[in-house]
C-alpha cells in the first residue's frame, strides 16, 4: 500500500484509537510494480495552480519472513500559469523486517534541479516501541526516537486488518525516515466498509488477481507532532486492496490536491514465507 506525500508513498500505523488491537496477521502482501499518473484534482479549488502533472512509480517485493523492500519514484510538475514551472523529483528505497523491528531507508528529493533533502540511515526497534536511528553521511549520527512508533509496511498491514475487522478509526505515530531521519508524524486514518464484487473503472486494475479481492476506502491525515487541535499537513486518500495494492489516489496538500490514476500494474514473482 502506498506510504503518498511529496516524498513518500507507503503508509504507516499500528494502533487503533480507543479500540481493541487488531492482529497484524493478514493475507500476504502481493509483490508488484505499479505506476500512477498525477493530475490536478478539479474538485478542490486552487488559487495558486493552473495545472499539475506527474507520475509515481512504486514497487514492493519480499514477504513477511524476509521483510519487504519498497522503491518509490515521484516526479511532479506544478504550473502557476505565470511562466513558472516548479518540478520536484523524489526517489526513495527502503527495507523493513517482517517483524517491523529493523528498518533501512534512503531518499533523495530534488526541487528545480537543486537538492532539497537527502538521508541514508537505519533504525532498530527498542523494547519500549521506539527506535534507535543511525544516520550515515559526512557527519554520522545516532539518536533515539521515543514512544510507540510504527513503520510503513507494518502500518499498511494494520490498515488492512482494521478494514477486515470492521474497525473504522486508526491512530498511529508514523516514521518512514524522510526527509531527515527524525520526522515522526501523528496520523489518523478512517477506513471505510469493504467494496466487494465491484469492478474498478481503470483497465490496470481489471486483473484476475484482483477480481475477488476486497478493497477499502482509506483516508489518512498527517499531523505535525503536538497537542490540541491541529490542521493536517496533508491528507492522503486511496482504495486499499487486501493484498496491499492501491488505486484511486488523492493527495491533498492544503492549497491544492492531486489525483493519481493507476495506469499500469504488474504482479511480480512471489516467494513463499517459510516459517
Amino acid at each position: 500500500m502506498l506510504t503518498f506525500r511529496p516524498r513518500a508513498l507507503v503508509l504507516t500505523a499500528a494502533a487503533l484509537a480507543g479500540m481493541a488491537a487488531v492482529s497484524a496477521e493478514a493475507a500476504p502482501l502481493a509483490p508488484h510494480r505499479a505506476t500512477y499518473e498525477l493530475t490536478l484534482d478539479p474538485s478542490k479549488t486552487s488559487v495558486k495552480l493552473d495545472r499539475a502533472t506527474g507520475r509515481i512509480a512504486f514497487e514492493l517485493t519480499g514477504n513477511a519472513c524476509e521483510g519487504y523492500s519498497v522503491t518509490l519514484r515521484q516526479v511532479t510538475a506544478l504550473d502557476t500559469g505565470e511562466g513558472r514551472l516548479s518540478t520536484s523529483d523524489l526517489h526513495s528505497v527502503s527495507w523493513e523486517g517482517g517483524a517491523a523491528k529493523s528498518y533501512r531507508f534512503k531518499s533523495r528529493n530534488v526541487l528545480n534541479d537543486e537538492l532539497r533533502d537527502q538521508v541514508d540511515g537505519t533504525a532498530e526497534r527498542k523494547d519500549d516501541g521506539g527506535f534507535t536511528v543511525k544516520l550515515a553521511g559526512a557527519k554520522p549520527e545516532t539518536f533515539a526516537l521515543e514512544g510507540k512508533i510504527t513503520l510503513p509496511t507494518e502500518h499498511l498491514i494494520s490498515l488492512i486488518a482494521a478494514g477486515a475487522a470492521g474497525q473504522r478509526m486508526v491512530e498511529a505515530r508514523v516514521f518512514d525516515g524522510a526527509p531527515d531521519g527524525r520526522k515522526v508524524y501523528d496520523t489518523l486514518a478512517v477506513v471505510g466498509a469493504a467494496v466487494n464484487g465491484e469492478e474498478a473503472p481503470e483497465e490496470a486494475a481489471r486483473k484476475p488477481e484482483l477480481s475477488s479481492v476486497a478493497r477499502y476506502p482509506v483516508t489518512v491525515s498527517y499531523f505535525e507532532q503536538g497537542v490540541g487541535e491541529r490542521t493536517p499537513t496533508y491528507v492522503l486518500g486511496f482504495e486499499l486492496y487486501e493484498n496491499g495494492i492501491s488505486r484511486a489516489l488523492r493527495l491533498d496538500y492544503g492549497g491544492f490536491a492531486l489525483r493519481g490514476e493507476l495506469t499500469t500494474l504488474e504482479f511480480l514473482k512471489s516467494t513463499p514465507c517459510k516459517r
